[in-house]
């Protein structure tokens, strides 16, 4: 794999964590270190059971969907604690131990009053917080954002940028260079926002114009290195825009009617930017790179319509893209062209995005069953596992281990 795919952001953010005595690089964001939702050296299990390969297991108080984040042999969560009627009373970051699980320390960042509006599906804590250098960022969407040090002190927080959202928050924060950016499509002015890293102060916001009626979008956005210009790429209502970090200038735009809801994380590889267009009808478009300006018309190499999710993000392993639908109907396809490998189904729903360890496919679904596939242009599965809860936080990969979010737990899948 070139350099080219490696986002800006996990060459910057590349860390250490220890699990045992070897050195491994961590998981400091949503879908990994280079936001790829791929290990490049870890190999965790592919079977557990209530008595094989589960190294510890930890209640996590309150309820939340945001992934878990490894760096520093620590692991970072966020949560929101809920009154007796499902209303949450604060919005929580969590830390344990990776090598035992023990909580260090539990955190409450922002108060709330308990009438705050979400979808059924969602959660109050759904972004998952990025860690880099000692410094925790949580983010809790148009609630505000928080930076901690590892002792679970508030260094500074940032809450008056609130928008009005729709069905709650989603898109995870990103860090590139001294800012701090994240997407904030409500209803109305949806917007990219970049904060500075070292004081929450508001560096710029970037309004998306386009057709789309309904505004709202929860896509965290992504940062890449492109024939050496750092593009921020960030699904829309409506469109997918590439902006310039420093100030927050349009790069270039693809429009894609009235797509909205948009969730899956953007990705690049074999020069092309692989982007999903969200509901109603979505579409997978490979966008060559390159363009200035409205590359609508010129730039999209191909696309496809089935099997596209509207909720995990996509792989890129090789020369295969995989992609897994809402229902669990998983394709890999050919990312330069394409065309069609293989499309089977996994039993059950998916929600969190599918991440790549040692050559399999981790893929987790709401009813709580982990399917682990082989990687390559045949379809083989190599595991089922149970944990018997909902999952809808994307693991993370630490070592030879797996870090898996439940509904009420944390997991820690390694060999004993």
């Amino acid at each position: 794999m070139t350099t080219r795919i490696l986002s800006a952001i996990g060459l910057a953010l590349l860390g250490s964590v220890s699990l045992g005595a070897e050195i491994l690089p961590a998981w400091s964001q949503f879908r990994g270190a280079d936001g790829t939702g791929i290990s490049r050296t870890g190999s965790p299990p592919i079977r557990w059971s209530a008595t094989e390969n589960i190294r510890w297991q930890q209640a996590v108080p309150g309820h939340g969907w945001s992934s878990p984040v490894v760096r520093d042999q620590r692991i970072f969560l966020t949560s929101a604690i809920l009154d007796d009627r499902e209303r949450p009373i604060s919005l929580r970051v969590l830390c344990y131990q990776v090598d035992s699980g023990k909580q260090l320390w539990a955190k409450d960042v922002i108060s709330l009053e308990g009438n705050s509006y979400k979808h059924a599906k969602n959660s109050y804590a759904s972004p998952t917080p990025i860690v880099a250098e000692n410094r925790v960022y949580a983010h809790f969407g148009h609630f505000g954002t928080v930076c901690l040090d590892y002792q679970g002190k508030i260094l500074w927080e940032q809450n008056s940028l609130g928008y009005e959202p729709v069905h709650g928050n989603g898109s995870s924060p990103i860090l590139v260079d001294d800012k701090l950016i994240y997407s904030a499509d409500g209803q109305e002015d949806p917007s990219l926002y970049a904060l500075n890293r070292d004081t929450g102060e508001l560096v710029w916001q970037q309004i998306r114009r386009t057709d789309a009626t309904r505004k709202f979008s929860f896509s965290t956005p992504s940062v890449f290195s492109v024939d050496g210009q750092t593009q921020i790429v960030s699904p829309a209502s409506g469109a997918v825009f590439a902006y310039a970090p420093e100030d927050g200038r349009e790069i270039w735009r693809v429009d894609y009617g009235q797509g909205y809801s948009v969730v899956p994380r953007p990705l690049y590889a074999h020069g092309h930017f692989f982007v999903a267009t969200g509901f109603q009808r979505p579409s997978l478009l490979a966008i060559r790179s390159g363009g200035q300006g409205n590359i609508t018309e010129t730039h999209v190499t191909w696309k496809s319509t089935r099997g596209v999710p509207l909720t995990p993000t996509m792989l890129v392993f090789g020369e295969e893209l995989y992609y897994v639908s809402d229902g669990g109907l998983v394709s890999c396809v050919d990312a330069k062209t394409g065309r069609r490998h293989w499309q089977e189904r996994v039993r059950g729903n998916v929600s969190s995005s599918p991440i790549i360890a040692a050559e399999c496919i981790y893929v987790a679904t709401e009813e709580g069953r982990m399917a682990v596939l082989r990687t390559g242009k045949v379809f083989e599965t190599l595991a089922i596992n149970e944990f018997g809860e909902r999952i809808f936080a994307t693991p993370a990969v630490t070592g030879d281990a797996l870090i898996v979010r439940t509904e009420s737990r944390l997991y820690c899948i390694s060999e004993q």
